[in-house]
């Protein structure tokens, strides 16, 4: 008999188990109530890091739980396929992105099995293959046809060494092309948008159905969308029929409006620019083209600006003011122009003061002095002053009072903005989804007919980094003829968002195999919405306001049913490795190179910081998954992911704590190994103390361990709860009672999900036929959780003497005699009056006693 778990051999014999059963595949069962578990599909680098261990290993467990508990379940993998990584190595290596792409997908797979994840393989998607971007041209043209889909001019980062458009992960924080090192620029090209502003309400208000998300990640959404209420006013151009139109949150300012900044964008700055400014002012352009939009808004960097020598007249006044260009202003928001209040706005406060402009007061606190000067802004609520036939009046409801005016006077209107943007989806890249239209010069933008899709990426290609998309340089694929008029045209040489392949991919798992739509109402409407997510922090903004916005749009297409994608949302930390870093000179260290008792750098001989970090390869604190898997075993590995920290926390690999569970496998298998060879007796009626006391604990882990798996995961504290009971068995004395046999038949159920092999293993050695993962979960008896007896304390003067095992459902009479009959306390009483006695029921009984 092995004493040892032999990990390597019998897992990989349980896979293929597995495998060949289809136990892994989704249950069709249409009695039994659906479960869909997904995990975010990743990336195929090609190798796979313990982040992915953690957040596959989190939905296997609550996956093969809900099999257990009776749902048919859903649990498919994918691939997000397009990327700018893959481009780069055809720069790199020669390498296709197809060919780098497609063997990165077959390495992750196999790694991926290997840690007996219950997936559905037959449901595999990837979003390069052309199965499936065929259907997200699809996607796109019902946005096309929608109005939802449109073109407009949008500024790019641009390299004007390579002639390229760059990506943000392309700048580095000087604001340099990372392969030519140019200063980039920002340049505007005629771009492809989806008009999410639609839905930016209805995105807003149903946060409120996700009652399963956590609360932070909806208030990360709430402020991405950044609804504000407030007035559109229109200030005309002096000399001009034009008028440049503000929005405000503040119109009981209006009075104070003493500049007009627009964006260097706008496309009003040459109109209302005076000939002896355009110099100035195109040379302040071209500075702004170089400057990152993260730089012009920074709240720690000054801000810049110059007058255009313009003035535009304020409506409410009838006075002057000029108008001024600025970097904090940017064309994308808003109406790309602001109205500066600078005695009621800090950040106008800061620019009036630097550049010499008028701070004019309108709103003071009640009773303040409209005269004092101002050191700072005045931001707070207050009484409207130097306001014309508004003073007096409290700015709260001067605003309203303020918009009603403009209305009535025809320069402004009550409006509701968002922060949010339109969704720009245009990438200048070969390595994506196509666009599906075609430009044509006599019919303009038309889209590909449904029965030509895909439009196929071509293989043979050109990557060199330099000028446009390698799409546009292949003259074969981009000159076609119309599909309306067939006169010359040309496809669309800009290729999708890799956001869009991840907004539907949940949709296309419930009908992978379909190849005649997208997905089916039926398939898509039985499994959505999903019953549990699990992904990063990092994706808590764009990925998922993304996918709900797309599940929105085709439920208004009548596409779906449902109104929101995930019910659930469970956000994993990250994994964190032992990090060394020399402070002087900022380099990290690899740990194989430290002596951890004496950290110090081998080259220098300096002491270095030692602390958790995210594990990264350039900071040398990674763990390879393999050489985990390959020492331990999967189980080993999936045990400590579970037990080390809650799964929302970040959590710190300690090897030493990796070996603890490991032992604690190994224990689990001696335990059942040693029952296995032993006879049980028949059950003699009457349970002993003992059989109760095991019983007890036995129920006590079921009720414990399923109350830590429901809803919010407890991954940790439930593995707590299987050791406990490991321990109890380990520890009892009726080994050849029918309780410890049905412990021994709990213990792996209970342990399947968690340890999914070993439990394997151990179930199929116990005799049993079929998989444990077939197996009901266990019911907690309450009968066993009765307690017959309990702990009371017994006291004298209020200090402990003794600690007895009463009957628990004993009067205060009975407790009071079995605290006198205690041989500990009757040395206390003796000799003495018994003054009072104090009796909590089911806790103490305590003495008061007078010396004789």
């Amino acid at each position: 008999m092995e004493s040892r778990y032999q990990a390597d051999a019998i897992e990989s014999k349980w896979q293929q188990y597995w495998a060949e059963q289809g136990l892994d595949q989704t249950s069709t069962d249409p009695s039994k109530p659906k479960f869909y578990a997904l995990s975010m599909f990743p990336y195929p680098s090609g190798n796979l890091h313990m982040g992915h261990v953690r957040n596959y290993v989190i939905t296997d467990v609550i996956a093969r739980l809900k099999r257990m508990q009776g749902y048919r379940v859903l649990h498919p993998m994918g691939w997000d396929a397009f990327g700018l990584p893959a481009e780069n190595a055809a720069i790199d290596r020669g390498i296709p992105p197809a060919d780098w792409t497609l063997q990165n997908i077959a390495q992750m797979r196999e790694q991926l099995k290997e840690l007996g994840l219950s997936i559905d393989w037959e449901r595999e998607v990837a979003t390069c293959a052309p199965d499936y971007y065929r259907w997200t041209q699809w996607l796109f043209l019902q946005f096309f046809d929608s109005g939802l889909a449109y073109q407009k001019e949008a500024a790019v980062n641009w390299d004007p060494i390579d002639q390229t458009v760059l990506a943000n992960e392309q700048v580095d924080a000087d604001g340099n092309s990372w392969r030519s090192g140019a200063k980039v620029e920002r340049k505007l090209l005629r771009q492809w948008f989806l008009k999410i502003t639609d839905y930016a309400e209805a995105l807003l208000q149903d946060l409120n159905q996700l009652d399963g998300w956590p609360d932070r990640v909806k208030l990360m959404q709430e402020n991405w969308i950044g609804k504000s209420v407030g007035a559109y006013l229109e200030f005309p151009i002096v000399g001009s029929e034009e008028k440049v139109a503000v929005f405000t949150t503040r119109p009981d300012t209006v009075y104070g409006v003493t500049y007009v900044v627009l964006a260097p964008e706008h496309p009003l700055v040459q109109q209302v620019t005076t000939s002896d400014r355009t110099a100035a002012v195109a040379a302040f352009i071209a500075a702004m083209a170089t400057t990152s939009e993260q730089d012009r808004t920074a709240e720690d960097r000054p801000k810049r600006g110059i007058p255009t020598g313009g003035m535009v007249v304020n409506p409410f006044t009838g006075e002057a003011v000029p108008i001024w260009i600025a970097d904090y202003v940017l064309y994308e928001y808003g109406t790309g122009a602001v109205m500066g209040v600078p005695a009621h706005d800090t950040r106008d406060f800061i620019f009036a003061t630097q550049n010499e402009l008028p701070i004019k007061t309108v709103i003071i606190p009640d009773g303040g002095d409209k005269d004092e000067p101002l050191t700072a802004a005045y931001t707070e609520p207050g009484i409207m002053v130097n306001s014309g036939a508004f003073d007096g009046t409290p700015s709260v409801e001067g605003k309203g009072k303020a918009i009603a005016f403009a209305e009535a006077q025809g320069y402004g209107k009550a409006r509701i903005q968002y922060r949010l943007r339109d969704w720009l989806i245009s990438r200048q890249r070969y390595w994506g989804c196509p666009i599906p239209v075609i430009h044509c010069p006599s019919c303009g933008t038309v889209p590909v007919p449904a029965d030509q899709l895909p439009v196929e990426l071509p293989r043979q290609v050109e990557f060199s980094g330099r000028g446009p998309s390698p799409l546009a340089k292949i003259g074969d694929w981009v000159n076609v003829p119309c599909p309306s008029c067939g006169e010359p045209a040309q496809r669309e040489t800009d290729t999708m968002d890799t956001f869009i392949d991840s907004s539907w991919y949940f949709l296309r798992y419930t009908d992978a195999l379909n190849a005649e739509t997208a997905f089916s109402a039926a398939a898509a409407n039985d499994w959505m919405a999903v019953d549990q997510y699990v992904g990063g922090i990092e994706h808590a903004i764009l990925h998922l306001l993304y996918s709900r916005f797309f599940t929105k749009v085709l439920r208004d297409r009548n596409l779906i049913t449902v109104d929101e994608p995930f019910k659930r949302l469970l956000t994993q930390g990250m994994v964190q490795g032992l990090t060394y870093k020399n402070p002087k000179t900022s380099k990290y260290i690899p740990s194989d190179l430290v002596n951890p008792d004496d950290p110090k750098d081998p080259t220098t001989g300096d002491p270095l910081e030692v602390f958790y970090e995210k594990m990264s390869k350039s900071k040398y604190n990674g763990v390879d998954p393999k050489a985990v898997l390959g020492k331990y075993g999967a189980d080993t590995a999936r045990m400590f992911i579970l037990f080390k920290a809650p799964p929302e926390k970040d959590l710190e690999w300690d090897d030493a704590d990796v070996e603890g569970q490991f032992r604690f496998l190994n224990r689990v298998w001696r335990l059942v190994q040693e029952f296995a060879g032993t006879t049980t007796q028949a059950s003699s009626g009457e349970l002993t103390k003992v059989e109760k006391e095991l019983r007890r604990a036995i129920h006590g882990a079921i009720a414990a361990i399923s109350e830590d798996l429901d809803g919010d995961y407890q991954f940790n504290t439930a593995v707590s709860e299987l050791m406990k009971l490991s321990n109890a068995l380990n520890d009892a004395t009726c080994t050849a009672s029918p309780v410890y046999r049905e412990g021994i038949h709990t213990l792996l159920p209970l342990l399947a999900p968690f340890a999914p092999h070993l439990a394997e293993e151990l179930w199929h050695q116990l005799g049993q036929s079929g998989s444990i993962h077939q197996q009901p979960w266990p019911e907690a008896d309450p009968d066993a959780l009765t307690v017959d007896e309990i702990p009371l304390v017994v006291q004298v003067m209020g200090k402990k003497r003794d600690l007895i095992q009463v009957p628990a459902g004993a009067s205060k009479a009975e407790l009071e005699a079995y605290a006198r009959a205690s041989d500990k306390v009757q040395s206390y009483l003796q000799g003495n009056e018994i003054k009072k006695v104090i009796i909590v029921p089911g806790k103490l009984v305590n003495f008061v006693i007078v010396p004789r």
